[in-house]
C-alpha cells in the first residue's frame, strides 16, 4: 500500500513550522524528505517539476539544520522547503524556461530573489514548470510538458500558466511555497484555479535579475503560497520589511468597478464573488462603485507589446530558427510579434502611460479594488481542443488580471473557501501602484473574514 508522508505544513502553515522547528519538533532534513517523498508519489501524475535536485536540497537542509544546532538563526523561513518557477536561475541547476531551445546566455547568473531565499535559510527543492517563455495563461505546454489541476482526478484541468507548475505544486503539497512570476496574470491566475494565494508585486518590488524576461518592464517576481498569512511571512523575511498586519475589517474602502471585471462571468463563479463581497460588507466593510473603463485597453496593448518584446530578447535570428520546435500555440503568439513596428510599440506605451496616471487619481478614497480573479472555475484540459475556444478562454483568463500589469499596481488572488463538488475561485483585490504591502494587509483581512481554502482530495493521483 503506498503512505503519502504528511504535509510538512499541516494546518499551522509557515508560522507554526517556525514554531516546530525551533521546538525540534521537526527538522528540515525531515521537511524535505517528506515533500521529496510527496513530489515522488504525486509529481509522475501531476507534473508540476521540471527539475528535481533531490540530493543537493537534502544537502542543504542537513547545513541548515547543523546551523540552527550551533546557535544561528536565520529567520521564519529557516529550513523552509520550496520551489522556484523554471524561469528563474539557481545555481546547479537547469533553466529551460519552458523551452527546448539553448538561452543560457540569457537569464545570466543566480539573481537576488533566489539568493535571498537561501539567506533566509530555505531549501530549493527544484524547479517548477512554465509556459514557454511564460507567453502563456492556460498552462498548457507542448514544450515541456504540462502539469495537471490537483482539484480533479476525474477530468483533467487546465492549472492556469505560466506559472503552472508553482501552482500545482504548492496546491498538493510538494513544497512550503513556491516563486512565480507575473506579467500579465501568470502568478494570479494559477492561484486561483488551484484554491491558492497568489502575489503580484509592483514592478521593482523584487529584483527581476536571474531571470529569463518576457516584458522586463511589466515582469514582476511573485510567490504562490497556501495563505494571504503564509505570504505576509514569507514576504518579511525576504525584503527585511516589517511584515504585513490585518487592517481592521471595518475600516476597508474597497471600489467595485463598474466596466470590465464583473462583464461574462459563469454563474458559480459570480455567485460566490458576491458572497464574498457582501460577507465583508457584513462585516463593515464598505464597498463603492468606481468607473475604471481604462481597463479594457489591455486588449490592444498586451497581444503587441508582449510577442515583440519576446521577439527582441531572443533576437529575431533565434527565434526563426528555433520556431518550428516552439509549442504552437506560443509560437503563433510570438510570431505576430515581428509585425510590430516602432511606432506601434511607442504609441501603446505613451497610452499606458496617460493611464496609469489617471486611474492612480482613481484610487484616492479606496484601499484597493475588490474583482474576481478569472470569469470561469479552471476548465478541462479538453476545452481547448477546439482552436476557436482556446483562444476564446484564453483571453477571457487575462481579462481580470492583465490590467493590474498595464496600470503597474499590485494585486493578490485571495481563494475562496471551497463549497462541496465545486472547484476554486479566486478573489482579487488590485491596489495602487507601490502599495504592495497594504495589499498583503487587506489580504490578511479578508482572509480572516471569509477563511481560507481546504486542500484538495489526491488520493487518486497516487502513482
Amino acid at each position: 500500500m503506498v503512505v503519502l508522508e504528511d504535509d510538512p505544513l499541516g494546518q499551522g502553515g509557515l508560522s507554526d513550522f517556525a514554531r516546530r522547528f525551533r521546538a525540534g519538533e521537526i527538522s528540515s532534513e525531515q521537511a524535505t524528505r517528506a515533500y521529496l517523498s510527496r513530489i515522488e508519489l504525486l509529481d509522475p501524475r501531476l507534473g508540476a517539476f521540471q527539475h528535481v535536485a533531490a540530493e543537493q536540497a537534502l544537502e542543504t537542509a542537513r547545513a541548515i539544520d547543523a546551523l540552527y544546532s550551533a546557535g544561528t538563526d536565520l529567520g521564519p523561513l529557516m529550513g523552509v522547503p520550496v520551489a522556484v518557477k523554471d524561469l528563474f536561475v539557481v545555481k546547479g541547476m537547469p533553466t529551460t524556461a519552458g523551452t527546448k531551445m539553448n538561452i543560457d546566455d540569457i537569464a545570466g547568473p543566480e539573481g537576488p530573489l533566489v539568493k535571498s531565499l537561501r539567506q533566509a535559510g530555505c531549501v530549493i527543492l527544484g524547479k517548477t514548470k512554465t509556459v514557454e517563455f511564460a507567453l502563456g495563461i492556460t498552462g498548457v505546454s507542448s514544450a515541456q510538458g504540462t502539469p495537471i489541476n490537483p482539484w480533479d482526478a476525474q477530468t483533467p484541468r487546465l492549472p492556469g500558466g505560466s506559472s503552472s507548475g508553482s501552482g500545482v505544486a504548492v496546491a498538493a503539497a510538494l513544497c512550503a511555497f513556491a516563486i512565480g512570476s507575473d506579467t500579465g496574470g501568470s502568478v494570479r491566475v494559477p492561484a486561483a484555479f488551484n484554491g491558492i494565494f497568489g502575489f503580484k508585486t509592483t514592478p521593482g518590488f523584487f529584483s527581476t535579475d536571474g531571470a529569463f524576461p518576457l516584458a522586463p518592464h511589466l515582469d514582476t517576481p511573485g510567490l504562490l503560497t497556501r495563505s494571504a498569512r503564509d505570504a505576509a511571512i514569507a514576504v518579511a523575511a525576504l525584503t527585511g520589511e516589517m511584515e504585513a498586519r490585518p487592517l481592521p475589517v471595518e475600516a476597508l474602502r474597497l471600489g467595485v468597478p463598474q466596466e470590465y471585471f464583473f462583464d461574462n462571468l459563469d454563474p458559480v463563479v459570480e455567485a460566490q464573488i458576491r458572497g464574498a463581497m457582501e460577507a465583508l460588507s457584513a462585516a463593515g466593510s464598505r464597498l463603492r462603485p468606481v468607473s475604471v473603463p481604462e481597463a479594457s485597453e489591455r486588449e490592444r496593448y498586451f497581444p503587441a507589446v508582449l510577442p515583440a518584446c519576446l521577439v527582441a530578447t531572443l533576437g529575431r535570428d533565434r527565434f526563426l530558427a528555433g520556431r518550428d520546435h516552439m509549442d504552437p500555440i506560443v509560437a503563433k503568439r510570438a510570431t505576430s510579434g515581428l509585425d510590430v513596428t516602432a511606432a506601434d510599440y511607442l504609441t501603446l506605451e505613451a497610452k499606458r502611460t496617460k493611464s496609469r496616471q489617471s486611474v492612480s487619481e482613481k484610487f484616492v478614497g479606496f484601499d484597493g479594488w475588490v474583482t474576481p480573479t478569472t470569469a470561469t472555475p479552471p476548465p478541462s484540459v479538453a476545452d481547448l481542443d477546439d482552436e476557436q475556444k482556446a483562444l476564446e478562454l484564453a483571453l477571457g483568463m487575462t481579462r481580470n488580471t492583465q490590467p493590474a500589469n498595464y496600470f503597474a499596481c499590485p494585486a493578490v488572488s485571495v481563494p475562496l473557501p471551497q463549497k462541496p463538488g465545486n472547484l476554486p475561485i479566486g478573489l482579487q483585490i488590485i491596489c495602487p501602484e507601490g502599495a504592495d504591502l497594504e495589499a498583503l494587509s487587506i489580504a490578511l483581512a479578508i482572509e480572516d473574514v471569509l477563511g481560507t481554502s481546504e486542500a484538495p482530495d489526491l488520493t487518486n493521483f497516487l502513482s
